[in-house]
């Protein structure tokens, strides 16, 4: 298993040198829209992936992209197909992630991250670059969305945005690994710091308005979930961010149930994998490798009343998608969903 996250002495620093082709309407880069050449490769347990899952499932682009789920674990060659009968993913038959990359850049010296997007005839990489892959199903596949889809990027408040996912991104997202993952104490110190100044004030952001940009659900808020639903499981104490627990901070708190419950949310959530594969991988960080039974979930289910902070319309003029599709469902021992689906489903 790897075990090089921490660099000691350093800070830790994200490598996001990504292969940044993109899928596109023109196919400006080889790599056209067309529904069923595509599919997306995620780990139910990584944040990054998270946010494609949830994106794929608020705009109902499940016909036209297939995904493939792989293990919550992984060794220091690849993510592995474990979930699958025989270990092998049924669509790109192979046992590995790493196969899928070497194909697209042979020698590929870089780590094997998901998401990714893999040409299903090829059986290549198309693009790992997970920022811009949520915004390209957006905007690339907009032909492919479901009747009632809605906007996650309106064009009245892009600017404003924009400015909040990038600090959403370096404060909080990657933020909470720059604390796991400091090498020294003053790093630590630093980004534990940076973390809380960043999460007192989505407190406070979130005392006025429902959601991120008001009373309408975007991409911004989606950025901001997968991160939320592994604070007090993962990062509280894993990553040492324990100034309080997402259950003591009553906006973001309230913030993380409204968006949990609502469907496309958190029936993408997979509390068992998210432990395991933090606590089993990092193994300089937890060389035991216990994975904790706790904390309790049912407390995702308790009543937020944030409906007063909008007119209790979260997808605009859109609808909320369908449940999750059987195949797709979160297994019940991993999510305090009954039957792996929202409420308001």
């Amino acid at each position: 298993m790897p075990s090089d996250y921490v660099a000691p002495g350093q800070e830790y620093t994200r490598d996001t040198a990504y292969i940044e082709s993109r899928i596109t309407l023109d196919g400006e880069d080889g790599w056209p829209v067309e529904a069923g050449r595509y599919r997306l490769i995620v780990a139910r347990a990584c944040p990054w992936a998270n946010r494609l899952l949830i994106v794929r499932r608020l705009l109902g682009l499940e016909d036209a992209i297939s995904v493939g789920m792989c293990g919550p674990t992984h060794d220091a060659r690849s993510w592995t197909f474990d979930l699958d009968p025989g270990g092998v993913d049924p669509v790109l038959g192979i046992e590995r992630l790493q196969e899928a990359y070497l194909r697209r850049v042979p020698d590929y010296p870089k780590g094997i991250t998901v998401p990714a997007i893999v040409d299903v005839p090829s059986g290549a990489v198309v693009t790992n670059d997970f920022p811009q892959m949520s915004l390209d199903l957006s905007t690339q596949w907009r032909e492919h969305h479901r009747e009632g889809a809605p906007d996650l990027l309106p064009a009245d408040s892009r600017e404003e945005m924009d400015a909040v996912m990038r600090r959403v991104y370096t404060e909080v997202n990657n933020g909470v690994y720059r604390c796991g993952f400091a090498g020294s104490q003053a790093s630590y110190d630093d980004a534990y710091d940076r973390l809380w100044t960043a999460l007192d004030w989505l407190e406070e952001r979130l005392s006025t308005r429902r959601f991120l940009m008001g009373e309408r659900i975007t991409e911004a808020d989606v950025r901001l979930f997968t991160t939320l639903a592994r604070f007090d499981p993962v990062y509280h104490g894993h990553f040492k961010a324990n100034r309080q627990r997402l259950t003591e901070m009553p906006h973001l708190w309230g913030y993380a149930r409204d968006l949990f419950t609502t469907p496309g949310f958190g029936d993408t959530i997979d509390f068992a994998q998210i432990k395991e594969h933090y606590y089993v991988v990092h193994e300089d960080v937890n060389p035991s490798g216990i994975v904790p039974k706790g904390p309790a979930l049912d407390g995702w289910l308790e009543p937020h009343g944030r409906e007063q902070l909008g007119d209790g319309s979260p997808f605009g003029d859109g609808t909320p998608p369908p449940p999750p599709r059987e195949a797709e469902l979160v297994p019940q021992h991993a999510t305090p969903l009954p039957g792996g689906v929202a409420p308001s489903a």
